[in-house]
């Protein structure tokens, strides 16, 4: 019973959260605002259009080298309560972050995701697209208490790890799943389209990104898709996963990702790659 409410009070957020930003869950326009006013409740709302346009977007298109946008991963601009949601996330951080071997802020995440996820530069700290999309993230999180978390920059709603499958992952039996239950959206080629993002090669996440790890993508393919029926059962996701992750994408280059120095600011990282 209390599992069924919390997971009622989520989905109540989500919806609550996509009339307040003018659109409601079914995608009509609803005109109604619970933002703040002025210039916080703006800019608010111009980082939700980030998150869903980030790779066409004026502000954000310089920072991004290649066809995904926040919402490619963060399903419904975050706020699906299961697929990589952004409700609650704001109150995870400041957090330790195994990668970067540092407290990290999750304005620190956020621009890491354009290096990765995106495939492109890293947006200056206090930039115009950082502080948007941050705000939108955090105003995602209102009322929650704050839950920062010592052992990973993960919000309370993360993606769970499935059981350890990866040994048992079949390249094989992902490509035929792959052609059954994600090419009619994908393209056999993975290159997607106007609706689908593209899941392998140049214009797709590159190898340092989060999903190129193979139970990661794993467990997000199973809570995820296919988006209509979410039914993929753990060794599925694994191999599909497997067989995603087998194919060509960009290197990740640390070096190749960053701003010119002076717009750097602080690179928040003890790592080298």
């Amino acid at each position: 019973m209390n599992a069924l409410r919390s997971a009622m009070a989520v989905t109540l957020l989500a919806s609550i959260a996509l009339a307040c930003l003018g659109q409601d869950p079914a995608g009509t326009t609803d005109n109604s605002t619970k933002l703040p006013a002025g210039p916080l409740g703006e800019t608010i709302r111009l980082g939700r259009e980030l998150v869903e346009r980030t790779s066409t977007h004026e502000v954000t298109r310089p920072y991004v080298g290649n066809s995904l946008n926040c919402t490619s991963c963060h399903l419904r601009n975050g706020t699906d309560p299961k697929a990589a949601s952004f409700i609650g996330v704001a109150t995870a951080y400041p957090a330790w972050s195994p990668r970067e071997q540092r407290v990290i802020t999750l304005e620190d995440r956020v621009l890491n995701c354009f290096m990765r996820s995106c495939n492109g530069i890293r947006p200056p700290l206090g930039s115009k697209p950082s502080v948007a999309i941050v705000a939108y993230i955090t105003w995602l999180s209102t009322d929650q208490p704050l839950r920062m978390n010592p052992e990973r920059p993960n919000g309370p709603r993360s993606v769970p790890k499935l059981p350890t499958g990866l040994a048992q992952a079949d390249r094989q039996k992902g490509q035929m799943l792959y052609s059954e239950r994600c090419a009619t959206c994908h393209g056999e080629d993975g290159q997607g389209d106007s609706e689908a993002p593209p899941v392998w090669g140049e214009r797709s996440y590159n190898d340092g990104a989060g999903l190129a790890s193979v139970p990661q993508l794993a467990a997000w393919l199973h809570v995820a898709m296919p988006p209509e029926e979410r039914d993929l059962s753990p060794p599925e996701a694994f191999d599909i996963a497997a067989y995603v992750n087998s194919l060509p994408r960009p290197h990740f280059r640390l070096e190749a990702h960053l701003p010119e120095k002076s717009r750097l600011g602080e690179y928040n990282s003890a790592a080298n790659e």
